[in-house]
């Protein structure tokens, strides 16, 4: 899913589906093209999708829909009621945007293929997000090695339909923005990894998914509760590496909803080099919740 670094519409990883073929790639590359040549405060163009690319949208929409009525937290499906993507093509940005401005004040800006991670971010702090608008290779709807038009709209977008979540995403842009080294703006991208991204949490006794990258994958969504997974922790989030290649292998789960946004509002609100020396300089193995004897808060 999102690693957020730069590349180029024909800069395809090894195992993309597309990788050899040039149609796909020609495809990718003039739609990249749309998104490219947009500019802020400029309406966002439509791009003309193809039957072919809105059956792979079709397909894979309705089969996470019906995932996520056991799968998915109550915020998010509350988000998808709310944001009511269509599941017969693929939904034009320029309408996704201005629903979304309507419901929580969000909008979304094109973008010809991953960004910066720091640009990433830090957008979120002014409430927009930034978005691809291609769609995954027909061969293998159910499968993308890097986010597309139906991770980011459905994983993302739903989210940002449902006030709470969106809050989250808001402060964790203000925290990125925040960060001056490096190092701090890694460890805040792990703690995104392991909670927008691929974010659990036990809601009536039964573990859900919240994180984006989770409820975009039809695949890792229906195997997630067979990860191991541990409680809520920034700490060991900040410092846990994960492989954007696989299932991901470990996940940490919150008590329930309310829970998650405690944690994560805490971390957000308060994250900055500063509080990055302070979590890296504390013993690890202990929580890292304040609340619970963990890292005091920043400034």
């Amino acid at each position: 899913m999102d690693t957020r670094t730069v590349t180029t519409p024909l800069d395809l990883p090894a195992d993309h589906p597309g990788t050899s073929d040039a149609a796909y790639r020609a495809r990718r590359a003039a739609i990249a093209a749309v998104g490219e040549a947009h500019r802020p405060g400029d309406p966002i163009p439509e791009v003309a999708y193809a039957p072919e690319e809105d059956a792979v949208w079709g397909t894979v929409a309705r089969e996470l829909a019906a995932l996520h009525e056991d799968l998915a937290i109550d915020a998010y499906r509350q988000g998808v009621a709310r944001l009511a993507l269509p599941t017969d093509r693929v939904p034009q940005l320029a309408a996704v945007s201005a629903r979304l401005t309507d419901l929580t004040g969000w909008a979304i800006t094109p973008v010809p293929g991953l960004v910066p991670t720091r640009t990433f971010y830090g957008s979120l702090a002014d409430r927009r997000f930034m978005s691809t608008q291609y769609i995954r290779h027909h061969s293998v709807p159910f499968y993308t090695p890097e986010p597309d038009v139906v991770h980011e709209l459905v994983g993302h977008a739903n989210a940002l339909a449902e006030p709470r979540l969106a809050a989250l995403y808001e402060q964790s842009g203000r925290a990125a923005r925040r960060c001056g080294s490096d190092a701090a703006l890694a460890a805040f991208s792990r703690v995104f990894w392991f909670s927008l991204e691929f974010g659990v949490l036990r809601e009536a006794g039964v573990l859900r998914a919240y994180g984006a990258g989770l409820l975009s994958s039809y695949g890792e969504i229906q195997v997630f509760r067979r990860a191991q997974v541990r409680p809520l922790d920034v700490r060991a989030m900040a410092t846990t590496d994960y492989d954007i290649t696989q299932y991901q292998p470990v996940l940490f789960a919150a008590d329930s909803f309310a829970h998650a946004e405690d944690v994560l509002a805490t971390f957000f609100t308060g994250w900055d080099d500063d509080a990055h020396a302070r979590l890296m300089a504390f013993p690890p193995g202990r929580s890292s919740h304040p609340a619970e004897g963990g890292a005091p808060r920043a400034r």
